[in-house]
């Protein structure tokens, strides 16, 4: 198919991005890919170093998907050899090694999510192993000479910890020249990462004209933060969404972010155009704006129809205080959720708030819970919960329980 004009393409590509190295670079690739009618080779890794994915991965996929949009053959670069290294960027320890099983079943569920934003006959699958497994220790060590380590100690992350006297695994040096090499390896035009990954990325750069080919151009995104807005999106943060999260759960979540976070969303996450945004900045109602922004998420990892239904529940909970028909119920014994001491012929019966919290799945350990409660996240039958212990006059009890935007029903039995 014939590509959009130059201008349309960059004005495209450059939504939402952080930085490009370098534009002008860009600008040449693509009016040489318009006038030979050649798409550009571009290229995104991601290491398999946990099972799902989250809206924070997403924003390098999207950007993918983009370049996929226009006409260019996209990479989705599985790093299932640098997996094996660990990626060093942010960390100020070194990463414990996983094994090659870890690795290949986070893969396989990876491959899987990535198609929900990916053109799944157009995206070119690749794994880092079918040349980096390949190199003996001759290739290895002429890698390795194409970077000293004076410049490698300008990372930020090894800088600090070499400041700080922490130690510094040799095989984490040879991280950024496995990327970099990833590269050369598939003659990358355009590699896309994270503002994080800048470091590697230039490294890619560098090794592709040591190599005798053209520096592919850098196309860095912005880190998403979370739903505390405050810290990037992860998993260990517990400010994450998850694409394989249940639409209900999924659609409360975006609710629960903030108005400002709610337009940074709309750029990163959805393909509503700047113009349009800054229209609705000025015209729309925060509330109508935010849930448009969550229909249209639900929509993409689920369909029109979950995206419907979970509104329509959502408001149920929320706006009219009615509860889900789908609700999860959880059954616990009151042996479980009661305070030491307590007798059996005791009424009436206390009830711990964070022990609650844990048997039902909505906290992960009496510390979590008591940090939930203290936080003021935790509602029980819309009253918020501010003391640690509730009482019941009569078994079986059934309450809703909500942690932020998590749903349950609860039933304690004797």
């Amino acid at each position: 198919m014939p590509f959009p004009p130059v201008d349309e393409q960059l004005a495209y590509i450059k939504k939402g991005s952080a930085e490009i190295i370098r534009e002008s670079e860009l600008r040449a690739k693509l009016e040489k890919s318009k006038a030979t009618n050649t798409p550009l080779r571009v290229k995104a890794g991601f290491d398999p170093t946990a099972p799902d994915l989250h809206l924070g991965h997403t924003v390098l996929l999207r950007k993918l998907k983009h370049f996929q949009d226009l006409g260019h053959t996209v990479t989705f670069l599985i790093g299932d050899f640098t997996a094996m290294i660990g990626d060093p960027t942010g960390r100020f320890v070194t990463r414990p090694p996983l094994s090659s099983d870890d690795i290949m079943r986070n893969a396989k569920t990876y491959m899987a999510q990535v198609y929900k934003i990916l053109n799944r006959a157009t995206t070119q699958t690749r794994f880092n192993s079918e040349w980096l497994a390949k190199m003996n220790g001759e290739d290895w060590v002429r890698l390795a000479a194409k970077f000293t380590v004076s410049q490698m100690l300008e990372r930020e992350d090894f800088h600090k910890r070499f400041q700080e006297e922490k130690p510094i695994a040799m095989h984490e040096l040879l991280y950024p020249l496995a990327q970099g090499y990833d590269s050369v390896a598939l003659k990358a035009d355009v590699e896309l990462g994270g503002t994080d990954q800048k470091f590697n990325l230039q490294v890619g750069r560098e090794l592709q004209r040591s190599y005798g080919q053209e520096s592919q151009v850098v196309l860095t995104m912005p880190i998403l933060e979370g739903l505390d807005g405050v810290q990037k999106m992860s998993k260990s943060f517990g400010n994450a969404i998850g694409i394989q999260e249940a639409p209900l759960e999924m659609y409360g979540k975006i609710m629960s972010v903030s108005d400002q976070m709610m337009w940074r969303y709309y750029e990163l996450l959805t393909d509503v155009q700047l113009p349009e945004i800054e229209k609705m900045k000025s015209e729309s109602h925060p509330m109508e704006a935010k849930k448009d922004l969550a229909r249209i998420i639900v929509t993409d990892f689920h369909s029109p129809e979950a995206a419907t239904k979970a509104a329509d529940d959502w408001a149920k909970q929320f706006q009219k205080k009615e509860v889900p028909s789908d609700i999860e119920i959880v059954m616990v014994k009151y042996a479980d959720v009661a305070p030491a001491g307590v007798q059996v012929t005791d009424w009436p019966k206390p009830v711990r708030v964070d022990k609650v919290l844990v048997q039902s799945g909505l906290a992960e350990s009496g510390t979590d819970a008591q940090r939930k409660i203290k936080q003021r996240e935790v509602y029980l039958d819309a009253n918020l919960v501010v003391h640690p212990v509730f009482t019941v006059t009569a078994l079986p009890f059934d309450a809703v329980i909500r942690v932020g935007r998590r749903l349950k029903k609860i039933v304690i039995t004797a």
